[in-house]
């Protein structure tokens, strides 16, 4: 974990006065793992050929991909049958819904290409509007800009159910956090109704399965204290670029 010097971003109104984040959107795929083990041939493809080519689209502002591993697995702290076999999370942020319709026509456009040769088992895709978003003040970069702060992974949380996550930054290890609640789209946007649902991503600079460990007591409180009810509370790996496999859910190790 880094401890760096200066004013936060987000305690500076000349450095917010420069610009301010104008993602909307949130959407979120949640898979399985490959049928044959081949997870780190779909990581390889998706990450050299898919998800490039989804930033010639002018509405998208970024995208990331995430991967749980048997030591991540062991540390989440809610798994319901909804999510439970989710090992595979990919994110897109879009500046509004309609960047959406680009998304789909693209998608089909590459298939007719012959260019999406791999499939993962779908456990939900579903969208999410963007309504909070906090940093730690020890990282200094402002909460604008955490999708684009190197990461070690991800915290995902899924609830039934709205709160504000500020709390979860003032653990170690979590550098940030976006949270938003549910926007239910029709098929092929949102494989299921996720209504009254809120997604949450903590954004890590330690490792995933030890700051899940020190989440646990956070969240165990934050559901006993409110009506909050967690679907899935996972931490992910953030992919390495040429090390397909250093992360995958068949490996014994993180």
């Amino acid at each position: 974990m880094s401890f760096l010097v200066g004013t936060p971003s987000d305690e500076s109104p000349e450095m917010l006065a420069t610009g301010r984040t104008d993602v909307t959107t949130i959407y979120t795929s949640l898979s399985e793992r490959h049928p044959d083990g081949r997870d780190a041939e779909y990581l390889e493809w998706h990450s050299l050929d898919h998800r490039p080519e989804q930033h010639r689209l002018s509405k998208l502002r970024a995208s990331f991909r995430l991967v749980s591993t048997p030591a991540c697995r062991a540390a989440r702290a809610a798994s319901d049958d909804r999510y439970d076999a989710a090992d595979h999370a990919m994110t897109y942020l879009w500046t509004d819904l309609a960047g959406l319709d680009g998304f789909n026509d693209l998608s089909v456009a590459m298939r007719n290409a012959g260019r999406a040769p791999y499939l993962l088992p779908l456990v939900e895709r579903a969208v999410y509007s963007l309504d909070g978003a906090v940093a730690a003040p020890r990282i200094k970069i402002g909460a604008d800009v955490l999708p684009w702060w190197p990461i070690k992974g991800v915290y995902l949380l899924i609830e039934r159910g709205e709160a504000p996550a500020g709390e979860l930054i003032d653990v170690p290890g979590v550098g940030g956090a976006w949270w938003g609640g549910a926007q239910p789209m029709e098929p092929p946007f949102c494989t299921r109704d996720n209504s009254g649902l809120q997604i949450t991503y903590c954004f890590l600079d330690d490792e995933p399965a030890e700051v899940a460990e020190r989440l646990r007591p956070v969240l165990e409180k934050r559901w006993s204290s409110s009506s909050i009810e967690p679907l899935l509370a996972a931490p992910f790996h953030s992919l390495v670029n040429y090390q397909w496999d250093r992360y995958c859910p068949s490996n014994p190790v993180s």
